[in-house]
């Protein structure tokens, strides 16, 4: 039901495609299987690939990578022997990893040719500074498929029903019900927009007059308590927003190429 808070929000769609894309610069063969060479650049990419999933270059990685690169050439020669290089299916399948390959480097080279000014990222910092607000909620809520449950609910709240007992009992939010419906201290902003318009108009300590729906369904919300927005300084966020501004301005390019394209 919730969207993001401030620090997620900055690093939604944290730009996966950035993930590493490395060019394979090493000549030379790594090792060589049944007179097929294999050569170093393979290796190297997937040393860089482990890298910057946070495995530590050495002679222990490189023997380990060398071992599988190795194993699955074995394997593939096998595959081919057995002619299932000239299957549909396989086919399809090297031609969709063709494309992805395709994809991941277009990206990259965006990236490179496209950097984001400090500008640009200091005008949106302040932008989400501004969405967010300068205020954080805590609140509960019990969420249901239908609207006359939801008023039924929030009729059995007024007559002094207990909220968690009825939240564990109805709620179909399988992330808050066990816990009495109580949701994580977060900014108005990270909610859909119903959500966070009647939770922004909430006293303290105040339920929902009336249910309140959202693509989720019918919420009956009760605010427990508000305190001030501890926003990120902009240095601790940065990298964050770049990503965020890029996958904006990446994806805009990609409308445009296909306003370009004659598909039929």
């Amino acid at each position: 039901m919730r969207l993001t808070k401030l620090s997620q929000l900055l690093i939604i769609g944290s730009f996966g495609f950035m993930a590493m894309t490395v060019q394979a610069q090493s000549a030379g063969t790594m090792a060589t299987v049944n007179g097929v060479p294999i050569p170093q650049s393979r290796l190297d990419l997937m040393v860089k690939a482990s890298g910057a999933q946070g495995q530590e270059d050495g002679p222990e990685l490189r023997k380990a990578l060398r071992e599988n690169l190795i194993t699955e050439e074995i394997l593939a020669q096998e595959a081919i022997k057995k002619g299932m290089d000239r299957d549909p299916d396989v086919i399809a399948q090297l031609e969709i990893a063709r494309q992805a390959a395709l994809i991941r480097a277009l990206q990259a080279d965006y990236i490179k040719n496209n950097a984001v000014g400090e500008d640009t990222l200091k005008r949106e910092y302040e932008m989400l500074k501004v969405q967010m607000g300068d205020k954080e909620y805590k609140a509960r809520h019990i969420l249901v498929e239908n609207e006359s449950e939801a008023r039924d609910i929030i009729a059995n709240l007024k007559r002094s029903g207990d909220f968690a007992k009825i939240a564990a009992e109805k709620s179909i939010d399988e992330g808050s019900k066990m816990s009495g419906g109580e949701l994580n201290w977060s900014p108005s902003a990270a909610y859909v927009r119903p959500f966070a318009e009647a939770l922004s108009k909430l006293q303290k300590g105040q339920l929902t007059d009336a249910p309140v729906q959202t693509s989720f369904g019918w919420h009956v919300i009760e605010l427990i308590d508000t305190r001030p927005m501890d926003v990120p300084p902009y240095e601790e966020v940065k990298q964050n927003i770049q990503q965020r501004v890029l996958q904006r301005e990446f994806a805009a390019y990609v409308q445009e190429l296909r306003g370009k394209a004659k598909v039929e």
